[in-house]
């Protein structure tokens, strides 16, 4: 272990072999993604060795975590499981961290948190407390034994209390609360991912971009019965809340409804969305009963079957209730509305897609230059 991790730090200059040092910080201080010429810093996991890939973070930690400016530090992961057992909430507070594996099916970082220890703030793989994180090419799995679990299996891949977290490529795995956006006035961005869930399997609150993403609906029980309800927001700062655009929609066995509100003012709007078993939506595709609020700005737009054939109903008049208490509001857009929901009306002042391009190049030189 000690051997290899004297090898870890590597300065890699692309278009020349790789060099390593030993010592934090001597040659690898450049940005190489901001264009300066100079090596960016990388370090390189020993294969499916979960203790290398905590002391890999651990180290990225204690050098960023002051500075949210500070220079990005890459965490390479080859494929293999990172198996972190009973452990939950390995934290993540450096800036400008990447984690990247070399594939998203074959990079597997997983946890398996007793079913007496669930919860949505106790059982995350990942916290995520810094700014500008960027995942790419690995699967984050929370392993928790949901269907022995009892009434509520509430286990977390990616807890994040960060700022414009970006992913790439990621799979996130698990069925209640997979996702948990857990910070206010946060942005955050994923791209071509894929998240599976059975109960308010995307929660939580900011503003959250998912482009071309994969939705998957496990089955809500073992032996299937029961409907599904993909996303949860509780937006209280943030304008949109979560936008799915272009994203598909796969149900394995249960119905299932887009969403429901949290609490505060929850915002969502599904636009361009591709449903394979648009038989399996529910009616009135939203839920309409609020957990603690009847303020349920929810919204959909140009929905399709699996032969891209507009099924969007002309009209769709939801009475959202909590209590004794009632708001209506029509959810199916105009296409002057759904324009505002484009990512450059989202995130003005922040061009995550931009910033993936970018980062997404810099990882595959990387990882070329490994090989």
């Amino acid at each position: 272990m000690n051997h290899f991790r004297l090898l870890l730090l590597l300065a890699i200059t692309v278009g020349t072999a790789a060099k390593a040092t030993g010592r934090w910080g001597d040659e690898a201080t450049g940005r190489l993604e901001n264009g300066d010429g100079n090596p960016p810093i990388a370090i390189m996991v020993k294969a499916g060795d979960a203790d290398d890939f905590l002391w890999a973070l651990e180290t990225a930690n204690q050098s960023n975590s002051s500075d949210t400016l500070a220079e990005r530090i890459y965490i390479l992961l080859p494929n293999g499981v990172y198996d972190l057992g009973e452990r939950v909430l390995t934290t993540i507070t450096g800036h400008n961290i990447a984690i990247v594996g070399e594939s998203t099916e074959g990079t597997i970082i997983r946890n398996a948190p007793k079913p007496e220890n669930e919860g949505i703030s106790k059982t995350g793989t990942l916290l995520n407390r810094a700014s500008n994180l960027y995942l790419q090419d690995l699967t984050l799995q929370n392993a928790l034994d949901y269907y022995n679990s009892g009434f509520a299996g509430r286990a977390v891949t990616l807890h994040d209390k960060g700022r414009q977290t970006i992913c790439k490529r990621v799979r996130l795995l698990s069925y209640q609360d997979t996702y948990y956006s857990d910070s206010e006035d946060a942005s955050h961005y994923f791209e071509d991912c894929e998240i599976h869930g059975t109960v308010d399997f995307i929660c939580g609150a900011g503003d959250v971009f998912f482009n071309r993403c994969l939705i998957v609906t496990e089955p809500r029980s073992a032996d299937g019965k029961g409907r599904d309800v993909i996303a949860a927001p509780r937006t209280s700062q943030t304008q949109w809340g979560y936008v799915f655009y272009d994203c598909t929609i796969k149900n394995v066995d249960s119905n299932f409804q887009y969403g429901r509100g949290w609490h505060t003012k929850p915002r969502m709007a599904l636009l361009n969305t591709t449903l394979l078993t648009p038989e399996r939506l529910e009616a009135p595709r939203f839920d309409s009963r609020g957990m603690r609020t009847v303020e349920s700005l929810f919204y959909e737009y140009h929905t399709m079957d699996a032969e891209r054939r507009d099924i969007t109903p002309p009209s769709n008049i939801v009475t959202f209730t909590l209590n004794d208490q009632s708001r209506q509001h029509e959810t199916i857009l105009t296409p002057k509305q759904a324009r505002q929901f484009r990512l450059k009306n989202v995130f003005p002042r922040w061009r995550p897609d931009k910033i993936t391009r970018r980062l997404e190049k810099q990882c595959r030189q990387l990882w070329d230059e490994t090989r």
